[in-house]
């Protein structure tokens, strides 16, 4: 599945990163432990990874077992000279475990926890100290480890659902995690004296058998590098295979009884006391780097026009001038990740690693760690909860947030009641549109000097007809000349009402036969509108694409955009259409015709109501509207193609969005706004009715946040009775006699058949 979007040339550590000066008198809490044998090809990058840390209170202890290679040696004497926190220790040759062993007796005193990395493998830059909050946090924890990357020389992402039974026959983990020293030493750490014999899944066993159990972080923090087979010690311990299980076989038999592991994302929060701070955490204290330092919180990174909008910002931010800590609030696969890893200084999320009841200690920990200038929230529900919080723990940082459409469908107004509910402590609110502006001022009653719109744009640059060969594309899309082209690019779901759509083309089609309707999209209501496109006969005529990831190719071949939401603030593929050179037809909706006017499409009035989003039975004069309003395009499209690109350059670019949003935070942070400060004052003497505003929107989004957990996690759950069915399969498949019997019944049409009958069962 991660194959489709994760990018392994991401890798941790491919540059070193200029890090901001800190306090080093702390001494280390993390005891980073490393075995070191006439190695040294990837020490750099794995040095790298380690320095690139944003939690800095580490030491770094390199042990080399004996090495006799010059060049090696010469490598890590070199690499312990690059920080005051490494340390480089040598020993008589004695094999792995003994050499963490070695390593760990060695640790600073005041360290409390280990982590054992190889010298080839690699760390996010967020790894201690995410795992440091876990185990602060659950502290009936022994260990606490991340999802893996397997790279260079397989590639693929490694997410197991933890299961004891599973465990004691499959190691479900790697050697790298964050251990608690006291822990480590009551099963006397790696205790093995043999070489090759998979001394790190033995060590997760002796925890199991003593009842410790592991906290499993749900983002991919760690980096496994798979070397060729004769330079992996995960190769030679399988070499050595029977001592290795007998070894394994014997310490799984002391465990007695399973152990239930904490595994992200989780839902268990009920009514706890919000806490301010955690007692026992060491927050790192930088100097100023000199920036505007901002703490951006977000739902999730996933595909949207909203999330478009916030890796354009990170994206277009000048580096220099700003640094962004990025937080993520909503559990998913969020698969822009990497995206805005590359823009940002760190990304956390809150979902992955710590429970609901920490969050706002997590937040308030990362505006002292960050030095914050600036809280900035986008379309977080939980986001706004703790803005009151914050702002009464740190009136003098500005809060701003930004709201794409206001949703009556949604809670009365969606993010845009969330905001207003909550606008004494908000310095200043941005919107699309200056339709949603002018709601939040007449509806919801804000002050008109605490909003402005700011328009999302579009990369005019990227989006350009003339970096385009039409005439190839409309090949590849087996387009037929002579017919226009209509495209729907959007996600088939209720608020682009996909059904108005598929009505609209049958009325279209009643009239002519010289057009063809490409939808672009995926989404719940796709399979309805096939078979309305089949039993309203207008297969002919409409071309289903699925999800698009270069969306620009079918601008490009377009000549008319259609958009019949019910709902938008003002939709990235307007932008996107226009920047094309394409009219758009669109309802009226959002801000749609501050951007769309008589020269570059149609506005079509919306006559149905938010409420009644999910009836389709539309009117015949909405559906009429939109068909006369295609037609009109369609007889003058020179006139209208002529205008729409002109319309995009004259304020509506990413540029002038970035160059506007630079100028609002530095605006913000140097004429800072006293008003808010006082309601931020007024609000220190009653923090905890803060908190239980808190409280209050944790226990209210209850079911939804433990359904997305529960969907989340179904994608890797395994139970031990699929795991004996998994182990058969495999077991099967590895006797040719078997693969052979299985091809020809395939070939045969045997095995679909079968399947099929099950399905229907």
């Amino acid at each position: 599945m991660e194959k489709d979007y994760f990018d392994y040339r991401q890798m941790p550590g491919m540059e070193r990163e200029n890090k901001q000066s800190i306090n080093l008198e702390i001494k280390p809490i993390i005891s980073i432990i490393t075995a070191f044998w006439n190695g040294g090809k990837y020490l750099e990058q794995t040095a790298n990874s380690v320095l690139n840390q944003t939690y800095p209170y580490w030491e770094w202890i390199i042990v080399d077992d004996g090495s006799t290679n010059k060049e090696s040696l010469d490598i890590i004497e070199n690499i312990s000279k690059l920080d005051s926190r490494i340390r480089l220790l040598h020993k008589p040759n004695g094999g792995l475990a003994d050499t963490r062993d070695f390593g760990a007796k060695h640790s600073n005193q005041s360290s409390k926890y280990f982590v054992f990395l190889d010298e080839d493998d690699l760390i996010d830059r967020t790894y201690l100290e995410c795992a440091y909050w876990t185990l602060e946090t659950n502290t009936d924890a022994t260990w606490a480890y991340t999802d893996v990357v397997n790279f260079d020389g397989q590639q693929h992402v490694w997410r197991k659902w933890f299961n004891t039974e599973i465990e004691k026959k499959e190691n479900l983990l790697v050697a790298t995690a964050l251990i608690k020293k006291e822990d480590f030493w009551k099963v006397n750490g790696y205790e093995l004296r043999e070489k090759k014999v998979n001394e790190d899944w033995n060590l997760w066993l002796k925890f199991l058998a003593k009842g410790f159990k592991p906290v499993r972080m749900n983002f991919t923090g760690f980096w496994y590098r798979r070397k060729p087979n004769e330079e992996s010690e995960l190769y030679r311990s399988k070499q050595n295979k029977q001592r290795t299980n007998e070894i394994i076989q014997n310490t799984a038999k002391t465990i007695t009884k399973p152990v239930e592991a904490i595994q992200y994302p989780r839902y268990n929060y009920n009514w706890e006391i919000i806490p301010e701070e955690i007692n026992n955490i060491i927050i790192p204290e930088y100097k100023g780097n000199g920036k505007i330092n901002i703490l951006m919180i977000i739902p999730w990174m996933t595909m949207g026009g909203a999330d478009k909008f916030n890796l354009d910002l990170v994206t277009g931010l000048d580096k220099n001038k700003f640094s962004i800590t990025l937080v993520c609030t909503v559990p998913n696969e969020n698969r822009w990740r990497q995206k805005f890893e590359k823009n940002v200084d760190a990304i956390y999320d809150l979902t992955t690693f710590i429970d609901q009841k920490y969050w706002a200690s997590f937040l308030s920990y990362l505006i002292k760690a960050k030095n914050i200038n600036i809280i900035f929230n986008t379309n977080s529900v939980y986001g706004y909860s703790t803005i009151p919080f914050l702002k009464a723990k740190y009136p003098e940082i500005p809060v701003i947030d930004y709201i794409h459409m206001e949703e009556w469908y949604n809670r009365n107004g969606g993010y845009s009641r969330d905001s207003s509910s909550v606008s004494s402590v908000i310095d200043k609110t941005f919107v699309c549109n200056k339709n949603s502006e002018k709601i939040l001022i007449d509806y919801f009653n804000r002050n008109p000097e605490d909003i402005d719109t700011v328009y999302i744009g579009v990369d005019e640059k990227k989006f350009n007809p003339s970096t385009c060969n039409k005439e190839e594309l409309l090949k590849k899309y087996n387009i037929p000349e002579g017919k226009t082209v209509i495209s729907y690019i959007a996600r088939i779901d209720l608020q682009k009402r996909p059904h108005l759509l598929m009505k609209i083309v049958k009325g279209l089609h009643s009239k002519r036969n010289d057009f063809v309707f490409l939808i672009a999209g995926n989404g719940p209501l796709l399979d309805s509108i096939k078979n309305e496109a089949k039993k309203y006969g207008v297969l002919d005529v409409v071309r289903f694409l699925g999800a698009v990831s270069n969306t620009k190719e079918i601008y490009c071949i377009s000549d008319i955009t259609l958009n019949c939401s019910i709902k938008e603030g003002l939709a990235l593929t307007s932008y996107e259409s226009l920047s094309m050179g394409v009219p758009v037809v669109s309802s009226d909706v959002g801000g749609q015709k501050e951007l769309i006017n008589e020269e570059t499409g149609v506005i079509v009035p919306c006559m149905q109501d938010e409420t009644e989003i999910t009836n389709y039975n539309y009117s015949n004069e909405e559906i009429d509207i939109y068909i006369n309003a295609l037609e009109k395009v369609m007889s003058n499209l020179d006139f209208y193609k002529n205008n729409c690109r002109k319309r995009v350059l004259n304020g509506f670019t990413i540029d002038q969005m970035i160059n506007n949003m630079t100028n609002i935070f530095e605006n913000i942070v140097n004429n800072p706004n006293q008003e808010k400060i006082a309601q931020g004052k007024q609000l220190e003497n009653n923090i905890d009715i803060t908190k239980e505003l808190i409280t209050k929107n944790l226990i209210a989004s209850k079911d939804e946040y433990a359904w997305l957990c529960d969907q989340y996690n179904k994608l890797y759950f395994e139970t031990i009775s699929e795991y004996k069915s998994r182990k058969l399969r495999e077991k099967l498949w590895a006797n040719s006699l078997y693969r052979a019997t299985f091809k020809l019944l395939r070939a045969l049409g045997v095995v679909g058949f079968v399947k099929k009958i099950k399905n229907k069962q």
